[in-house]
């Protein structure tokens, strides 16, 4: 889908995917503020005073609030305008303190470079984020090169099984993926893989098959091979 298509369906009235965060994000974040080391960006800095996230395709915001309640700094990016408005007045209800965590930013996500998103982040959403196999490459490698020492990337869509044994999604198999996949793409950035499963999350139909990847950055970078 276009960006445009993607403003169609966000203009429909409610919220598309609902208020409350993805449970399996929720899941496996919830407490991750307190357990990341907050390091400098360069040799002799100061620390962020909070842990920095980046949600990719963030659509209306819902995993960016929560991130942002959670004690996180979060850098919420889409390519849909009207997505990133609803976040953006969702955001109006909560306090002050809470909405001055998000940086709301309309770009396309397959050129961080170009929407000037460099980082470094504690956190890295990429939630239902559906590309063509050469694209999510660019896009989990460019996410990986932001990641901090230490840095979380949580990689969740639909597994390509979803297409016939799970339920809803796109019906494109082009754009689908499974955890081998992630992990594949992900190859050459030397990130530690904590988590590489299906699994199973339940509809008011049967379940849907989602593919799940969690990798981390080594506190201590890798050496490099001459």
């Amino acid at each position: 889908m276009e960006a445009a298509d993607w403003d169609a369906r966000y203009a429909q009235g409610d919220l598309v995917w609902g208020a409350p965060a993805n449970a399996t994000v929720v899941e496996h974040v919830y407490g991750l503020e307190r357990a990341t080391p907050l390091l400098p960006d360069t040799p002799g800095g100061t620390p962020p005073e909070l842990p920095r996230a980046l949600d990719l395709a963030c659509g209306e915001g819902r995993n960016s609030l929560w991130l942002a309640t959670h004690g996180w700094q979060v850098h919420a990016v889409d390519y849909s305008q009207v997505g990133v408005d609803k976040g953006r007045t969702v955001a109006t209800r909560l306090s002050r303190s809470v909405r001055g965590r998000v940086i709301w930013q309309c770009a396309d996500v397959t050129d961080l470079n170009a929407a000037e998103i460099s980082g470094p982040f504690e956190l890295i959403l990429m939630v239902f984020l559906h590309l063509p196999a050469d694209q999510r490459r660019t896009v989990l490698r460019a996410a990986a090169d932001r990641l901090s020492l230490g840095g979380t990337l949580l990689v969740l869509g639909h597994d390509t099984l979803n297409l016939t044994e799970g339920y809803g999604g796109p019906r494109d198999p082009a754009i689908h993926f499974t955890p081998d996949d992630v992990v594949t793409d992900l190859a050459p950035a030397h990130l530690d893989i904590r988590v590489a499963e299906r699994i199973h999350r339940p509809t008011e139909h049967r379940d849907a098959i989602d593919a799940l990847v969690i990798a981390t950055r080594p506190l201590t970078p890798a050496a490099s091979i001459e």
